[in-house]
């Protein structure tokens, strides 16, 4: 995708980060074909999916998800990740995907814990779960951190979408309800494409 700031400045630009977990290595392939085809550019690839190595190596642009330490971090760079996001402070991640040329999303929930991933160099810090405090918590971790992009994750719905990006966030992380489950279970692929476009409109 480019040098760092270009590859930040596309995920901040695309609005909304697809987050996949899902049950298989073929549910999620199916999952990020129609993803892909709905307009987005890159996808978040949990490494709770089965096969998630393999999918990132096969995924153009694609990032990798719940990197809990620094020898997963390693194993998704040399994969072709683009960009590594924790749940919490991994400390030493930051270093590593920068060293790389790649990106570091990492979690916080508190004020310290947003400002202690800020300063172990986080691009972006993911607001984990977002769902526990709502638009509003993130509202006033915003105000206190005006400079630090915010991606509010976990429990981010088309119903609430608007009320983050008001609260303050840069990006948001959209899990599994970016997809329609009936219809990708069905193999309804025009199904699956015109949900998931309704989250970039």
């Amino acid at each position: 995708m480019g040098s760092e700031p270009d590859l930040r400045q596309r995920l901040i630009a695309q609005r909304v980060i697809p987050v996949l977990r899902l049950a298989s290595a073929g549910l999620t392939e199916r999952a990020i074909d129609c993803l892909v085809e709905a307009g987005f550019g890159t996808i978040e690839i949990t490494m709770t999916t089965p096969g998630a190595l393999e999918l990132i190596k096969k995924t153009k642009n694609a990032g990798a998800g719940t990197v809990l330490d620094l020898e997963t971090a390693r194993r998704c760079i040399d994969a072709g990740a683009q960009f590594l996001v924790s749940p919490c402070l991994v400390p030493g991640m930051a270093k590593l995907a920068h060293d790389a040329g790649r990106l570091a999303l990492i979690g916080g929930f508190t004020p310290g814990e947003i400002l202690a991933a800020h300063r172990e160099g986080a691009d972006i810090v993911k607001l984990f779960p977002a769902s526990t405090g709502g638009p509003e918590h993130l509202r006033a971790i915003h105000a206190v951190f005006p400079r630090i992009a915010l991606c509010p994750t976990g429990g981010v719905s088309l119903e609430n979408l608007r009320s983050y990006f008001d609260a303050g966030a840069a990006v948001v992380g959209v899990g599994n309800s970016i997809l329609d489950q009936k219809a990708l279970a069905a193999g309804d692929r025009a199904g699956v494409v015109a949900h998931a476009r309704r989250f970039m409109q």
